[in-house]
């Protein structure tokens, strides 16, 4: 939750579901604020811009909002779609090590995130590497089984 929306209590989402309204249809969420956790069977909301405006039952003004400013929303696996062949979501490709094509080991993934061109892999090794996961360009295979994703990438970089 990034911010509180209006005086009726609704927040504002950040949601990393493509496209953002997805994460509606997930259901229930977990809402988890310093350890707690917190069901929500049925969540509302609307798209609204960059992020979701949602309404959490029980919170009807705006410092009910403003006190859950900073809670991150889950799902549980079993509710999301499975990705398409060669298709993965980012919490599959956390701690796969990278190695390049020609077998140095660059560090494992800490994280992705999205800019407008490509998601972006962060690679923490004996340093930290942004490496854009481009597949077939810079990424040259995931093996989930074996914990690895292949690139082609100078290791200077």
């Amino acid at each position: 939750m990034v911010a509180a929306h209006g005086v009726q209590g609704q927040l504002k989402l950040q949601s990393y579901t493509e496209p953002p309204a997805n994460l509606l249809g997930y259901k229930p969420w977990v809402l988890v604020q310093d350890g707690r956790e917190q069901l929500i069977d049925r969540p509302s909301g609307r798209s609204a811009g960059q992020v979701l405006v949602v309404d959490v039952p029980g919170v009807t003004e705006r410092d009910g909002a403003m006190a859950l400013v900073g809670a991150e929303v889950f799902v549980d696996r079993a509710s999301l779609p499975k990705p398409a062949p060669g298709e993965y979501y980012w919490s599959d490709l956390e701690g796969l090590e990278v190695v390049t094509i020609e077998g140095t080991s660059l560090g494992r993934v800490s994280h992705l995130f999205a800019t407008g061109a490509n998601d972006v892999m962060v690679v923490k090794g004996e340093r930290q590497r942004l490496i854009p996961y481009l597949p077939e360009q810079v990424v040259r295979g995931v093996d989930l089984e074996a914990g690895r994703i292949e690139v082609d990438w100078d290791p200077e970089f």
